[in-house]
């Protein structure tokens, strides 16, 4: 389902402007420039409405986050949390992760997040996915060597599936889990993930590590056979 417009979104976009990049293309390979100090570029694929990205950014005020939404009507409000809390180190981009190489030069990005994406379930949908080959091919050219994503979701046959997929394009994973918050609550939450969690749902996560130069080759989408010949 489409999601409204917010009542007077442009106006309430307009006025957090300082901290919305609107032509981010213009910034590749010198987003760091946005931040005194800055140690890291870290990107966030899909923001919603910003508790995670709020909170990350201030847990590491050295690291210049870039969040990336392509929901304006969820945006707006991740833009007005940062502002209404003055947080100096973000940044958001109305586009999405199909756009990453025309925004982030090679090994510019040293982070990225993938939280609670849309699962897209229908088996011919799966090329939409976040953690689609396709997508993992973008995420990696953006990556350094030792750079990472860090993932979750509450889905568990999308977490199974996403896992093979790092894999297969030679991603290291590490600290996998499936129920993240089992002894209590761990790291930062999104708001999806504090319903899920009081809800009593797992919280599935993994880092997948750029660990070498060059992924593995992209698989080849199967070929439909070709019709039988007709006699003449």
């Amino acid at each position: 389902m489409r999601m409204r417009n917010k009542k007077n979104l442009i106006p309430r976009m307009e006025r957090c402007a300082a901290v919305q990049v609107k032509d981010p293309q213009a910034l590749r390979g010198r987003w760091g420039e946005l931040l005194p100090g800055c140690r890291e570029v870290q990107a966030e694929m899909g923001c919603g409405k910003g508790a995670f990205t709020a909170g990350t950014a201030q847990a590491s005020p050295e690291a210049l986050l870039v969040a990336i939404e392509k929901v304006p009507n969820a945006m707006v409000t991740a833009m007005e949390r940062v502002c209404d809390q003055q947080i100096p180190n973000v940044r958001f981009i109305d586009t999405d992760a199909a756009a990453l190489p025309e925004i982030f030069a090679p090994g510019e990005v040293s982070v990225i997040y993938i939280n609670f994406p849309d699962p897209w379930p229908r088996k011919k949908e799966a090329k939409h996915r976040l953690t689609a080959p396709s997508f993992l091919a973008l995420y990696w050219d953006a990556l350094p060597v030792g750079g990472r994503i860090e993932y979750k979701t509450d889905q568990r046959w999308l977490f199974d599936w996403s896992l093979e997929q790092f894999a297969l394009l030679g991603y290291e994973l590490r600290d996998i889990t499936y129920d993240l918050h089992a002894n209590g609550p761990v790291g930062i939450m999104t708001n999806y993930e504090q319903r899920f969690h009081e809800q009593g749902l797992p919280i599935h996560r993994c880092v997948a590590v750029k660990t070498k130069a060059e992924h593995a080759p992209l698989p080849q989408p199967e070929k439909k056979p070709a019709p039988p010949e007709t006699a003449p």
